[in-house]
């Protein structure tokens, strides 16, 4: 159960690929608190796979550690490597078609109905006094520093691009590098916001921690209320969404987050006098950009 124990799944023959089928085999040999996880993944496996590492190990009583000691024992790489698998399991235990059918319309209305729940979802989780935190902190920013991987890095090039038109400096970087050197020359009262819908993307919890640690002012903006990203934020503002990992469809996702970053967005106007004097130069400054 040594940290040596990260062999790639195609080494593994003797092991199934599924997570599933690895743990029963394996089920008989496992220490009791790593039977304590493998059997709570059985029972709940719909459950876990929506899970993160954080919300795994309270769900079972045991360390992060734990859940990484099972999924090396499994023969995974690691905990995503076994969630991935996991998910696999639990999509091909049921192949039935959705509900409403698998035309394009059936899809459309679908879509439709579960963006529209997430951004309702969002709305009631609202934290209208940390909204206000943040932008009172945003508005005063002598610089702000955006974090995001992937889909998040997309949202946090367009809040960035948001809050220039407002008069306020905001970098971001897709390189993760340049975004730790970007924080680590943050001048005071600078603000460094992180946005993760899982709240464990490893670059944006790093970036994270290295802004607390330099005493910055630090957001997070996550749909994991227990995830690693929330140990080093200052406030937290949270989004509905929740993404299968197979699955393609991230629209709630990036809806949640854009939602909540336009009513971040509303709240500073209000803090900034000249923000719609700047908003008409800015507009301005681009008119000649369109025919």
């Amino acid at each position: 159960m040594g940290g040596d124990m990260t062999t790639s799944l195609s080494s593994s023959p003797a092991l199934p690929g599924g997570a599933l089928g690895r743990i029963r085999l394996e089920a008989d040999h496992l220490s009791p608190s790593l039977r304590r996880v493998a059997d709570h993944v059985l029972q709940d496996a719909d459950n876990v796979v929506h899970q993160n590492i954080t919300e795994l190990a309270l769900s079972v009583g045991v360390g992060e550690a734990t859940i990484t000691r099972l999924c090396r024992k499994l023969n995974f790489a690691g905990f995503h490597a076994f969630k991935l698998a996991l998910a696999a399991d639990v999509m091909n235990r049921t192949p039935a078609p959705p509900p409403g059918g698998d035309s394009l319309g059936a899809r459309a209305a679908r879509l439709l109905h579960f963006t529209t729940q997430t951004l309702e979802n969002t709305v009631q989780l609202l934290d209208a006094p940390a909204v206000e935190r943040v932008a009172t902190h945003l508005a005063r920013a002598p610089r702000v520093v955006l974090a995001g991987q992937g889909n998040s890095g997309l949202l946090a090039q367009y809040f960035a691009n948001r809050l220039m038109r407002l008069g306020i400096t905001a970098t971001v970087s897709t390189d993760p590098h340049i975004t730790a050197v970007g924080i680590s020359t943050l001048p005071g009262g600078g603000v460094v916001i992180g946005l993760s819908s899982s709240g464990s993307t490893i670059d944006t919890v790093q970036h994270l921690q290295l802004a607390r640690n330099h005493g910055h002012y630090t957001v997070a903006v996550t749909h994991r209320a227990s995830s690693p990203i929330t140990r080093y934020a200052s406030d937290v503002l949270f989004t509905a969404a929740q993404e299968d990992p197979l699955s393609d469809s991230v629209l709630d996702t990036l809806t949640s987050q854009a939602l909540m970053l336009e009513l971040l967005y509303a709240a500073i106007l209000p803090k900034r006098p000249e923000a719609h004097t700047l908003l008409r130069v800015t507009a301005e400054s681009v008119v000649d950009k369109k025919f």
